[in-house]
C-alpha cells in the first residue's frame, strides 16, 4: 500500500485518527503531485472520517484506483494529463472521480466531464464545498442500501419490515426515531451524514435543528447498543456509523 503523503509533524494525529477507524469508512484516493496539497487535504480527509491516502503520478493511480471507493483527480501530473489518466480509469472501470483543478474555464469544466469525471471542483475551494459534492456523488453512484428491508452490519441486524434491532442474536427495544436512525447510518456504512441531513431524512423536518433532539437520540442509541463506538461523532459536520 502506498504511503500517504503527509507532514511529518502531523504523522502523530494522523495514525491515531487510523486507528480509531474501521474498516466501512469511505475509501478515498487524492491524486495530486504537490507533496503539501496532498498531505493537506490527506489530513482533512481523515479527520471527516475518511481513508485516505495519495499517489503523486497517473501510474501510481492507475495501479491502486481499482481499490477504492472514490478518486479526487488533480489534472497536473509529471507523468500523464490528468484529463488522460481520467479517461484511461473510465475506461477499465466506474470508480467516482472528482477533478479537482486549478482550471476553471468553460471549456475545461467541459472536457473534464467528457473524459469521465462525475463532477469538477475549481480551487481554491471550501472544504464543506467539496465534501458536500462527495456525498453527492456517493449518493448517485452507490447502490441504495437504504432501500433494502434488512440490514445486517456486523452484530447488527436491522429488519425494517419487522422494525426489530437484534444486537448478537439479542432483541433491543428501540424508539421508532431511534431505530429510523440507526437504521439510516447502519444502511450507508462509509457515509458521514451532516446534521441537518439527518433531522431532515428521519423527522422529515428541521424544526427540531435548534434543539438537542438528535443528540438525545444518538445518546440514548449509543447506551442501548452498549459503546459510544457504535456512532461516531465528527466534530462540527455529522454523525456516521461505527463499530463497538
Amino acid at each position: 500500500m502506498d504511503q500517504q503523503v503527509v507532514h511529518p509533524a502531523r504523522v502523530g494525529i494522523e495514525e491515531e485518527l487510523i486507528a480509531q477507524r474501521d474498516g466501512d469508512a469511505l475509501r478515498v484516493l487524492v491524486v495530486e503531485s504537490d507533496a503539501s496539497a496532498a498531505g493537506d487535504l490527506v489530513q482533512e480527509l481523515l479527520r471527516h472520517g475518511y481513508l485516505a491516502r495519495s499517489v503523486a503520478t497517473a501510474a501510481e493511480a492507475l495501479r491502486v484506483h481499482h481499490d477504492v471507493d472514490l478518486v479526487l483527480l488533480g489534472l497536473d501530473l509529471p507523468d500523464l494529463d490528468g484529463l488522460e489518466l481520467c479517461r484511461r480509469m473510465r475506461a477499465v472501470g466506474d470508480v467516482p472521480i472528482i477533478t479537482v483543478t486549478t482550471r476553471g474555464a468553460e471549456l475545461d469544466r467541459v472536457l473534464g466531464l467528457q473524459a469521465g469525471s462525475d463532477d469538477y471542483v475549481v480551487k481554491p475551494y471550501g472544504l464543506r464545498e467539496l465534501l458536500a459534492r462527495i456525498q453527492a456523488v456517493m449518493r448517485r453512484v452507490r447502490p441504495q442500501r437504504s432501500a433494502a428491508r434488512v440490514v445486517t452490519y456486523g452484530p447488527l441486524r436491522i429488519d425494517a419490515g419487522a422494525r426489530e434491532l437484534l444486537l448478537e442474536g439479542r432483541r433491543v427495544d428501540l424508539t421508532p426515531k431511534e431505530f429510523d436512525l440507526l437504521f439510516l447510518l447502519a444502511s450507508q456504512p462509509g457515509t458521514l451524514f451532516s446534521r441537518r441531513q439527518l433531522l431532515s431524512q428521519v423527522w422529515d423536518d428541521e424544526w427540531s435543528y435548534r434543539g438537542r433532539t438528535l443528540d438525545t437520540h444518538v445518546s440514548s442509541l449509543r447506551g442501548k447498543l452498549g459503546s459510544s463506538r457504535w456512532i461516531v461523532t465528527v466534530r462540527g459536520v455529522g454523525f456516521r456509523i461505527g463499530r463497538a
